[in-house]
């Protein structure tokens, strides 16, 4: 605000600063699309570690080539990877359980349950319930665990009517990652709880000096329930009697290898008692019997410890139209569309395809999608190029493909499996994005990805062992060879894009080249944002010189351009040149920028010259 000035002295205002920084973006976070244990479909998920894959995608798992590319991008540098679960449509199933009530009426099925993503793994969830919340007439506490995972989740009062604040289908579907709740009818009626409940003992507690025999499962124990000698003073309340169940019950002798009894928890609510198993296992059931447990009403309802869900399915492995998805429905390779930091996408599973049309298929929509979004697509050599011979004979297939935004790399990598500890190949499109982006933090994106710097972490060998004579026939044709040296190990030794064939003297040879565009391309389109519907005029044309060619500058100074000066590495042109009164009239601002980028130094040449020996004077 202006200062108002009211008397003889001195004022000071801040003024708001105008120059806007354009920020560079990330340059290697990296997409992977395709078939994972379990997660999302077709929904983009951020992850910073495997152990975030892990949790999310269930891990290694030998049908997925993406789980072994995730492991091998972290295990080689990456940072940020984004995954895309496909499955090929109409095949996976969502494992659910449905939940009876009997309070008043015969038993009907009231709430079901489902695993929040298809899967085999949502077998292994386990729910339960009880009512030991503030008003345990007509709420009820729900208990979500992974038998399999470890993950549990729990949520408390919550009530079948709709109107409640708690209403179990809105809580559970908003806060659970692992289950989504479906109420079945009217939504009368809670779901029955876990274990077994009793019925509601009187104010005054009956005696509680008798023996009792429990069974959970087929083990059968018998135990005094109160021993005045042992146990000190008699419980007076319901809670103090479940304390002295429950200890009375851990304290029982389990089967080999159980922990049905020394996990067991009794929990009162109400006037009323709760006895669940310390187990998983839905067979084992808590049952009091004889008449002693009769009369103290512990015979009441008769429950599993855990409810299970089942019928979960892993889907079919994704084909290329599942690949490729839609753009209407944001399904596979187009579900990148709803993330802006991707400057990588790696897909594992191509090269495994039998149709090498069917690998091209999906080569030419990925790339269309990555000129549109700004990314470079890391190729896999297909599984059959076992030698050069054969890749230099199927390298044919992809004339229709050799764009610029993507790179192919060949052969693949061998390397120990993790889950059976045996040697075994896989594509290096994984390992090679971690080496990316291990490259473009330690040195940046202007840097190739190549060369004694670009080792791999890992890797035992390659496929195929190539020579200098056979590397020579390979680069000249676009493809970017895998070599291994003595004492430095398997490693990156080509950095050409699919378009940097000799043959077609394209200006993006280079991968370093083209993704240094792509950098600066992205890194403008978001810096220059505040341009829009600005007055365009010769203030705003300054400005964005001004701003423009900061960032570039900043570049220069990193050695990303080639010259000597600023005036040889970048050049930045907004005026009445380039916007003219026409542009104008159309509400256009035309802003030309012009880099030099360096290039990777991909032949050096020694040569050596014998010099006659001289006399010193």
């Amino acid at each position: 605000m202006p200062v108002q000035t009211g008397h003889p002295g001195v004022y000071i205002e801040e003024l708001p600063s105008s120059v806007r920084t354009i920020a560079a973006v990330t340059t290697s976070v990296t997409a992977f699309v395709g078939h994972t244990r379990r997660g999302p479909l077709n929904q983009p998920v951020r992850i910073t570690s495997f152990a975030d894959f892990e949790r999310r995608f269930g891990g290694l798992t030998s049908q997925s080539a993406v789980s072994y590319a995730v492991h091998q991008f972290f295990g080689n540098g990456g940072t940020v990877a984004v995954v895309v679960r496909v499955a090929a449509a109409g095949t996976g199933e969502e494992a659910c359980v449905t939940l009876e009530s009997t309070e008043g009426h015969s038993a009907c099925p009231v709430l079901t349950l489902h695993a929040k993503e298809p899967g085999v793994w949502g077998s292994g969830l386990r729910v339960s319930v009880d009512y030991d919340t503030a008003d345990p007439d007509s709420t009820f506490n729900l208990r979500v665990f992974d038998a399999r995972g470890g993950a549990r989740e729990v949520f408390t009062g919550l009530s079948m009517d709709p109107s409640h604040s708690r209403y179990v289908a809105t809580v559970v579907g908003a806060g659970s990652a692992l289950v989504r709740a479906e109420v079945l009818g009217d939504g009368e009626g809670r779901p029955d709880p876990s274990g077994t409940v009793s019925k509601p003992f009187s104010a005054e507690l009956p005696d509680l000096a008798v023996d009792l025999t429990v069974k959970i499962g087929e083990v059968e124990r018998e135990f005094t329930l109160y021993d005045p000698d042992r146990d000190g003073e008699a419980p007076r309340t319901v809670t103090e009697l479940a304390l002295l169940l429950e200890r009375k019950l851990r304290a029982l002798p389990d089967a080999p290898g159980r922990r049905a009894f020394a996990g067991a928890e009794v929990t009162a609510f109400g006037r009323r008692l709760q006895v669940v198993a310390g187990s998983v296992d839905p067979e084992d059931t808590v049952r009091f019997v004889g008449e002693c447990a009769n009369d103290l009403g512990l015979e009441a309802t008769v429950n599993p410890p855990v409810f299970p869900l089942s019928g979960g399915k892993d889907g079919d492995p994704p084909g290329p139209r599942d690949i490729i998805g839609s753009e209407a429905g944001k399904t596979g390779l187009q579900a990148l569309r709803d993330v802006d930091d991707v400057n990588l996408l790696a897909l594992p599973e191509l090269c495994a395809y039998e149709s090498t049309e069917d690998m091209v298929t999906v080569l030419s929509a990925a790339q269309a999608l990555c000129r549109e979004r700004r990314i470079f697509l890391l190729v896999d050599a297909p599984t059959s190029w076992v030698s050069v011979d054969s890749a230099r004979a199927g390298l044919g297939a992809f004339e229709s493909v050799r764009g610029n935004h993507a790179a192919l790399y060949f052969p693949h990598l061998q390397m120990t499996d993790p889950l059976t500890g045996r040697l075994r190949s896989f594509p290096p499109s994984g390992a090679l994005a971690g080496v990316i982006a291990r490259t473009d933090a330690e040195r940046g994106v202007w840097k190739a990805p190549a060369g004694t710097e670009a080792r791999f972490a890992g890797v035992r060998s390659l496929t195929v062992k190539l020579t200098d004579r056979e590397n020579g026939l390979l680069g000249p044709l676009g493809v970017n060879c895998l070599r291994t040296f003595p004492v430095i190990g398997p490693l990156v030794w080509g950095a050409r894009t699919l378009e940097g064939s000799d043959a077609l003297d394209s200006e993006w040879k280079y991968v370093p080249v083209r993704r240094l565009a792509l950098h600066v391309e992205e890194s403008l389109h978001r810096g220059l944002q505040w341009v829009v519907f600005e007055p365009n005029n010769e203030q705003l044309w300054q400005q964005i010189r001004l701003d423009t060619s900061a960032y570039l500058n900043t570049l220069f100074r990193q050695g990303a351009f080639k010259g000597n000066t600023p005036r040889e590495a970048y050049f930045v042109k907004c005026d009445k040149d380039t916007t003219t009164d026409e542009d104008i009239d159309r509400g256009v601002v035309n802003v030309l920028v012009g880099i030099a980028p360096v290039k990777p130094a991909e032949f050096v040449v020694v040569k050596i010259q014998q010099m006659a020996g001289q006399f010193e004077i």
